[in-house]
């Protein structure tokens, strides 16, 4: 059934750099072969985000071939300006289709007020269509990537009549703001899943479905007001959005 509150998209770019954890501590860091629903996550944050509303990723559809290319990079030192030359191995050429829709962020009450599922839904379509608010990055900073509306199946894609299985990945980090039970309330955790692509198309547990979660450590839920989230003036005006069409 479709969900009033969902958007479809497109997202692509020369690079992308999902990386695996395991990898990161050693300093050459290694992507995995598809995005998890953290970089989607947080993609689609780009795109639209309010305190009001947390986005829920449904589906990823993988359109391109799956392929690496190992990069010379030298890192700069946290603790001092020296750097060291490591390699990193990114996706190249990548295309995903991306389904995705929100919900309300129970954890903010005092935003209730601003629960206008269709204002919301339009703004998103419109920032679909304008690639963004903000910068889109694939995994990283130096993987831009760029959005565009789509209907999400049509196209040919690549993998469109092939399964995989891809072994335990990271699923995301669930924050406070986002807990969903008494075991991940006031804490960071990390979750992990066994992702499997059919016909091309990855569909994501949720967060609480997650066979496997670790917490990382206590974490307090970030506040916002006027000092430091200016789009806060929104809701009390009932939405200054004329500069958004």
């Amino acid at each position: 059934m479709e969900k009033p509150n969902r958007i479809e998209y497109k997202v692509y770019g020369r690079y992308a750099l999902f990386t695996d954890p395991i990898t990161k501590t050693g300093g050459e860091k290694f992507t995995y072969p598809v995005p998890t629903y953290q970089a989607l996550k947080g993609i689609t944050e780009s795109l639209y985000w309010k305190p009001t509303l947390t986005w829920i990723i449904e589906k990823v559809r993988i359109m391109n071939i799956i392929q690496t290319q190992p990069q010379g990079i030298r890192p700069i030192h946290y603790q001092d300006e020296k750097n060291d030359l490591s390699v990193y191995t990114y996706l190249k050429n990548v295309e995903y289709q991306v389904q995705a829709r929100f919900v309300w962020n129970e954890h903010r009450p005092d935003l209730v007020h601003d629960r206008n599922e269709n204002k919301h839904h339009e703004i998103a379509r419109r920032m679909v269509k304008r690639g963004g608010r903000r910068d889109v990055f694939l995994g990283t900073r130096e993987c831009q990537g760029y959005v565009e509306p789509c209907v999400f199946g049509e196209e040919n894609g690549h993998y469109d009549k092939q399964n995989m299985s891809f072994g335990m990945m990271l699923h995301g980090i669930t924050y406070p703001d986002e807990a969903y039970d008494e075991a991940t309330k006031g804490k960071m955790t990390a979750r992990f899943w066994n992702p499997v692509m059919e016909d091309g198309v990855i569909t994501f547990k949720q967060p609480e479905e997650c066979e496997w979660q670790r917490t990382v450590g206590e974490f307090t839920m970030k506040q916002f007001d006027h000092s430091n989230f200016s789009g806060l003036a929104e809701f009390a005006g009932g939405g200054a959005f004329g500069d958004m069409d």
